[in-house]
């Protein structure tokens, strides 16, 4: 379980093929104190776990279903990425609760200096857009963010502060790009209750 802020923007040193999937070596720093091989990690808001630690970096394996619905199948050597070390019992939760379970790949609508802050809108599958409401709770590239307004049905705006702006890889997002989105945890539960609800379930 993540809170969605994130610790420290790593970058991809190299991606070797796996068998149905990739081994990503990630360079970091911050997040490396206490981490060892067992040890989940957020990176871009996707949990996995880490393989091994090595000198200023450590791995993580994807695999095919990973690849599926995140953003890893097109990440490159040297792209940033957003590493948050899972939540310790007693620690406060600055974000929401992040589970690191991307729901679908997101596409970035528009990003918009507005005075000091920044208007990002997204894209939403359907699995995203239907447990998103104004003011409510979304993750994008593991980031824990509020959702301001919803131009479309299908849009979610956030407004990302300087602090954000400076310390995760949003700020190189463009128009077009892909993005790991997970819709906020209570959201789902309660759609999914509903379906069944009125399918004559519980």
């Amino acid at each position: 379980m993540f809170s969605g802020i994130v610790e420290e923007v790593g970058v991809i040193d190299r991606i070797d093929p796996l068998e149905g999937g990739r081994r990503l070596w990630i360079g970091a720093s911050g997040v490396l104190g206490d981490l060892k091989a067992g040890d989940s990690i957020a990176v871009d808001g996707v949990c996995q776990t880490v393989v091994e630690k090595g000198d200023g970096s450590f791995l993580v394996e994807a695999i095919g279903t990973t690849l599926s619905r995140t953003t890893f199948a097109t990440m490159a050597a040297g792209d940033p990425v957003n590493l948050e070390r899972s939540l310790a019992f007693g620690a406060r939760v600055g974000g929401h609760l992040v589970q690191g379970h991307v729901d679908a790949v997101g596409e970035v609508v528009s990003v918009v200096r507005h005075g000091e802050h920044v208007l990002l809108d997204v894209r939403m599958p359907p699995v995203v857009a239907e447990v998103s409401v104004l003011h409510g709770s979304i993750s994008i590239n593991g980031v824990s963010l509020t959702i301001n307004a919803l131009p479309a049905a299908d849009v979610a705006q956030v407004a990302l502060i300087p602090y954000t702006w400076e310390h995760t890889n949003l700020s190189r997002l463009k128009p077009g790009a892909g993005v790991n989105l997970e819709g906020d945890m209570l959201g789902r539960f309660v759609a999914h209750l509903m379906k069944r609800e009125t399918a004559g379930g519980v």
